[in-house]
């Protein structure tokens, strides 16, 4: 069965750092690709980071050089490494599994499943 936890969320100030962690199932990370997205207040959810392709990574422009996406598949956990946070950072972030194409294009609309989603703050 898919199943996708997160955890590391928090509060913190602008500058500092988070790590997100996705655990997920075994027969998730084998059938689908992995990503992160997020949906800040009034706005639309939006891609941040996936692995299209095993080795490889893709960004939005808005986290580039921030934010570092990782896959280890022997424990079968996503993370998110962030740091340089700003306060347009704040979000409810999202591990998804779905389609090399909505990896790929980092687009919400195409994912397959969602985690529960951990709330990240960032204050100024």
């Amino acid at each position: 069965q898919v199943q996708l936890v997160e955890s590391g969320g928090g509060s913190v100030q602008a500058g500092g750092s988070l790590r997100l962690s996705c655990s997920a199932s075994q027969y998730t990370t084998t059938r689908y690709y992995m990503g992160w997205f997020r949906q800040g207040p009034g706005k639309e959810r939006e891609g941040v980071a996936s692995v299209p392709v095993p080795g490889r990574t893709k960004y939005a422009d808005s986290v580039k050089g921030r934010f570092t996406i990782s896959q280890d598949n022997a424990k079968n956990t996503l993370y998110l490494q962030m740091d340089s946070l700003k306060p347009e950072d704040t979000a409810m972030y999202y591990c998804a599994a779905g389609p090399y194409a909505a990896m790929w294009e980092l687009r919400a609309a195409d994912i397959r499943y969602w985690g529960q989603g951990t709330q990240v703050t960032v204050s100024s």
